[in-house]
């Protein structure tokens, strides 16, 4: 009888080359597949979602020369960056990796906007690549509003420079020096006519830090730039160049939000535990055909009032031509005023006053039915 261990043998070196040669053909084909190529963004606010749950921002706002952003998987850095802007005023873009919404464009997933109170803590991190022959500063962003908005301008915007570079300072004046997570700022206030500014800058280049971003924001608070009952919005990464900026590099960034407990969410005019109360006065300047009115609120419940709506029924004949310190619509019949940017939160016991002008038949009378979110109201 033939022996079998030859046989045996004979398998075994036919099963390795089989084996050697897959491995072969599985690293040609991994080594044909092209890489996931970088997104190069030139459009003036161009933007990009990376690792799943960022977006990367061009955000050439202050010039109309060319300036190109590359996202890679884990930042971003600056391409092309032609002109500049006068290092007295204010930068030509802020190219920056964020978490959160900013001007209707929200990351993938993001938890924000969150009100401050019941953020727990907001770990990030932030790995900074710089370059020498720029004006500019790395700033990290945080941006705060009475309102969980998610497009325009915020009411406070909170600024941590990591490094300036050039003859350039913060929006305001320096008001003095803090401590702020453990390190040691410069701390500016002022405003750049838009929004309230509070910068914390370095006194030396930090190029890699993790911290709490709720340091800051409790801090922001403590100076009476922001409640506890806000919200933040959005927490953003980058660079504001004034000159050049071709090589600075965000090359990694990483931001969350850990909520709990807390306030919950009082302002849900649906909450049975904290409802909605109110009073409306209403006054009248009516001449033949025509007519003005003001408008007071009054919340007489405990708890803020956000995205405030006021519903009312319009006599018949009588048409709204135009309005002040709020929106209405429709023209006739039911009409809704509803809260507009700066007016849009109204506070615990505080009141606030819109107007509108219009039109009449027949004998004046004022409206009826006012009720603030789905509550009733009473009238003064």
């Amino acid at each position: 009888m033939r022996p079998l261990r030859p046989q045996v043998r004979s398998l075994r070196g036919l099963l390795g080359t089989l084996v050697a040669t897959f491995a072969v053909v599985a690293s040609l084909m991994t080594a044909a597949a092209p890489a996931q190529a970088d997104t190069t963004l030139c459009e003036p606010f161009g933007t990009t979602a990376i690792q799943g749950r960022y977006v990367v921002q061009n955000n050439r706002w202050g010039s109309t020369a060319t300036q190109c952003v590359t996202a890679t998987e884990t930042g971003f850095r600056i391409g092309q960056a032609d002109g500049s802007a006068p290092t007295d005023g204010a930068p030509k873009s802020y190219p920056s990796v964020f978490n959160g919404c900013h001007y209707t464009t929200c990351s993938p997933g993001t938890e924000l906007p969150a009100r401050i109170d019941t953020v727990t803590e907001a770990p990030s991190s932030i790995s900074y690549g710089f370059v020498g022959d720029a004006v500019y500063n790395a700033s990290y962003d945080i941006w705060l509003d009475p309102t969980p908005r998610t497009d325009g301008v915020n009411q406070t915007e909170i600024m941590i420079w990591f490094n300036r570079v050039g003859p350039i300072q913060p929006i305001g004046s320096q008001a003095g020096t803090a401590s702020v997570g453990g390190r040691s700022w410069e701390v500016w206030t002022g405003s750049n006519g838009s929004n309230d500014v509070l910068s914390f800058v370095a006194p030396s280049a930090i190029t890699d830090w993790s911290f709490d971003v709720m340091d800051f924001v409790r801090a922001t608070v403590a100076r009476g730039l922001a409640e506890d009952d806000w919200y933040l919005t959005s927490v953003q990464a980058g660079f504001e160049p004034w000159q050049g900026g071709a090589g600075l590099a965000v090359n990694s960034f990483s931001s969350t939000v850990e909520t709990g407990g807390g306030a919950g969410d009082p302002d849900d005019p649906g909450d049975p535990g904290n409802p909605v109360a109110c009073e409306v006065t209403y006054g009248a300047n009516a001449w033949q055909n025509g007519f003005t009115a003001d408008v007071t609120v009054t919340n007489t419940g405990t708890t803020p009032v956000d995205g405030w709506q006021l519903a009312f029924t319009l006599p018949s004949g009588q048409r709204v031509t135009n309005a002040w310190n709020a929106s209405l619509s429709p023209a006739t019949g039911t009409v809704t005023a509803t809260g507009v940017g700066h007016n849009a939160r109204l506070a615990a016991g505080g009141s606030l006053t819109f107007g509108f002008q219009g039109t009449h038949s027949g004998a004046f009378a004022e409206p009826d039915g006012f009720r603030l979110n789905d509550a009733v109201c009473t009238t003064a």
